[in-house]
C-alpha cells in the first residue's frame, strides 16, 4: 500500500490539494508541504486507505472530511501555554491597552478556546473586563464547537492550573470554573466577553480592527509567501500602535514587515504596529 511505504509524491500532493479546495473550499496549497504530507500519510495508514480510496472518500463523506480536517490542522493548545509569554503580556501590554476606552482582541487559530479564555481571565484580573471583547477564530467548526461550550476536563485543568501559577497571576485558576464530576466549566460571565467564529487566515479578510492579535503556533505550518498575507492582513486589522503577539516559537522573518512594527519582546515576539 501507498501509505504503508509511506509515499505520497508531490503530484500526488498537489492534487490532493486541487481536490480539497475544488470540492470543500479550503485551499492549502501555501500550508508547508512536508507537515501537510506527514498528516496526511498519517490518515491514510491509520485508516489503511489507499491514495484513490483517499480522494473518493473525501469527496463523498463530509463528515470524513471533517475528521480530515481536525488531523492536518493543528489543534495543539492550552490555558496560559507558555507561562512567560502572559506575564509580557500582563507587565508590557496590558498596561498600554488599560488606556483605550475600549479593547478589542483578536486569536486567530484558536483551535478549542483555551487561549481565549486565558485571554478572558487575565483581562478580568486587569480590571479590563467590563470593557474587552475577544474574539476567537479558527476554521475547524468541531474545535469551535468545543471552544463554545468551554467545559474541559479535570486532568486538563490541572495542568492548566500549574501555566496559570507560573504566569504570575493571583488567585486560582479554579476561580473561574465551575466544577461538576470529571470536567470545569467555564464560568458563565466570562462567556459575554467572547464570540467564536469560522475565519479562514488563507482566503478570508478583515472582519474589526482590534487593539491586539494573537497568533501563536500557526506560522510554523505556513510556507514564506502565506506568512507575508497572514501579516499584511494582521497588520491592516491592527489599530494604530495596536499589538501583535506572536509568542516564542514565531516571528516576523519578512524585512517588509519588520519595518511596520517595533519589537516590544523579542523572547515572546511581541510587536506594536508603527502608525503611519
Amino acid at each position: 500500500m501507498i501509505s504503508q511505504q509511506g509515499i505520497l509524491p508531490a503530484p500526488q500532493l498537489d492534487e490532493l490539494i486541487d481536490l480539497i479546495k475544488k470540492i470543500h473550499g479550503f485551499d492549502f496549497s501555501a500550508y508547508s508541504k512536508a507537515s501537510l504530507k506527514r498528516r496526511v500519510l498519517r490518515i491514510m495508514q491509520n485508516k489503511r486507505l489507499e491514495f484513490y480510496d483517499l480522494k473518493h472518500i473525501l469527496v463523498n463523506d463530509r463528515a470524513f472530511f471533517q475528521e480530515f480536517l481536525d488531523e492536518v490542522t493543528v489543534n495543539v493548545t492550552e490555558m496560559f501555554r507558555d507561562p512567560s509569554f502572559y506575564k509580557a503580556l500582563n507587565s508590557q501590554v496590558i498596561p498600554y491597552l488599560s488606556t483605550y476606552q475600549h479593547i478589542k482582541i483578536w486569536s486567530a487559530g484558536c483551535a478549542s478556546g483555551e487561549e481565549v479564555y486565558s485571554l478572558t481571565i487575565l483581562m478580568r484580573e486587569a480590571g479590563l473586563s467590563k470593557k474587552s471583547f475577544i474574539y476567537g477564530t479558527d476554521i475547524n467548526t468541531e474545535m469551535l464547537k468545543e471552544a463554545r461550550r468551554g467545559i474541559y476536563s479535570l486532568k486538563k485543568i490541572k495542568s492548566y492550573a500549574e501555566n496559570y501559577q507560573y504566569s504570575g497571576l493571583k488567585g486560582s485558576l479554579t476561580d473561574h470554573f465551575t466544577i461538576m464530576y470529571d470536567a470545569a466549566t467555564i464560568h458563565s460571565e466570562l462567556k459575554p466577553n467572547t464570540l467564536f467564529s469560522i475565519h479562514n487566515l488563507v482566503s478570508d479578510a478583515i472582519f474589526n480592527e482590534f487593539q491586539m492579535i494573537t497568533c501563536r503556533n500557526v506560522f510554523i505550518y505556513f510556507e514564506t509567501e502565506l506568512q507575508e498575507k497572514v501579516l499584511e492582513l494582521f497588520y491592516n486589522s491592527l489599530s494604530p500602535f495596536g499589538f501583535l503577539c506572536m509568542g516564542s516559537k514565531e516571528t516576523i522573518r519578512s524585512d517588509k514587515f519588520k519595518k511596520k512594527f517595533k519589537v516590544i519582546n523579542s523572547k515572546e515576539n511581541i510587536y506594536q504596529k508603527i502608525a503611519t
